[in-house]
């Protein structure tokens, strides 16, 4: 059992794309797979920097904010084509990851997520006050995708097994540079600087650059999930902004099991799977997704996904 994981810990993107290839046949409906979907992924882009470098943030709700707002706003107001308005939304959330990252990495500790979170809010203010743009509280209506070609072939993004599988494609590239990130030197780099900074400082290392350059990354990939999300809900909500979107991303990566390369992303599965299932029947679904998360943080602090691992005697580190 132990071998056949540590195979799959080898070729995890390629077992991660099969297995999300099926996932839509799984869920009870394709739109809970495709949030599932996005969310994973706000959550694993989330992971790189609280899982891997130990920095907890509070703000990156503001990545998923201007990735979903930028590509709508390029669709919208400029009628850029979908593919390069996703652009436009990666590169606007890496450029406020270097903004941001460039102020709250001076701090550390809880200043350093009180920074995150105030510099947050100062993005949602300012997308909230850019009506003309934005919608206001209203939010960002009309981000259509219409049908396309590929190779001669019509696509209908309407479709929602369609819509489905194209998302995927962005997640699964999304997957596996999170995975060559993690593989590679900076990988090693970032984990010491999770266990002892001052020991990777001693050691050469430049502390304060790599935590930019995680940070810009990880950002860069929360700006993608906006994205997705904005084509996925023809509409980017003031929400997509809001600190509560931050929290969820944290709750997801400690449900999973953060430090784990898939574990956000069973994380979110769950976490909306129940959110999906416990609202049929109570209005205070919140109350009891509180209460489950409280049970795995008591009761399984590695997370479901670290702990299958730690029950295998399996590594959690990059290569989990």
């Amino acid at each position: 059992m132990k071998s056949f994981f540590q195979l799959i810990a080898r070729h995890r993107v390629l077992v991660s794309a099969l297995f999300l290839m099926l996932f839509p046949f799984i869920m009870p409906y394709e739109a809970l797979a495709i949030n599932i979907l996005i969310f994973g992924l706000f959550a694993m882009g989330f992971n790189l920097l609280f899982g891997y470098m130990g920095l907890l943030s509070f703000g990156h709700a503001a990545f998923l904010g201007i990735g979903s707002y930028l590509t709508g706003i390029g669709i919208v107001h400029y009628s850029m084509p979908w593919g390069a308005a996703i652009l436009i939304g990666v590169i606007g959330a890496a450029i406020g990851g270097l903004l941001m990252g460039f102020l709250a990495i001076r701090t550390r500790g809880i200043y350093f997520s009180m920074v995150t979170l105030a510099l947050g809010q100062i993005v949602f203010y300012i997308f909230y006050k850019a009506e003309s743009l934005t919608g206001g509280e209203n939010g960002l209506r009309g981000v259509r995708v219409d049908s396309f070609n590929i190779l001669g072939i019509p696509v209908d993004f309407l479709n929602p097994l369609v819509k489905y599988y194209i998302i995927l494609f962005f997640v699964v590239i999304a997957i596996w540079l999170i995975s060559r990130i993690l593989k590679s030197p900076l990988g090693a780099v970032m984990e010491a600087i999770r266990e002892n900074e001052k020991r990777a400082a001693s050691c050469g290392f430049d502390v304060t650059r790599t935590k930019l350059l995680v940070f810009v990354l990880s950002a860069a990939i929360c700006g993608l999930a906006g994205s997705l999300r904005a084509l996925h809900l023809s509409i980017v909500p003031i929400d997509s902004l809001h600190y509560l979107q931050s929290g969820q991303a944290i709750m997801m990566s400690i449900l999973g099991g953060m430090g784990t390369f898939f574990g956000p992303f069973v994380g979110a599965a769950v976490m909306l799977y129940l959110e999906d299932v416990v609202t049929t029947f109570t209005k205070h679904w919140m109350a009891v997704i509180g209460f489950v998360f409280m049970f795995f943080v008591l009761f399984f602090p590695k997370g479901i996904w670290g702990t299958i691992l730690s029950k295998l005697n399996l590594n959690l580190d990059s290569k989990s």
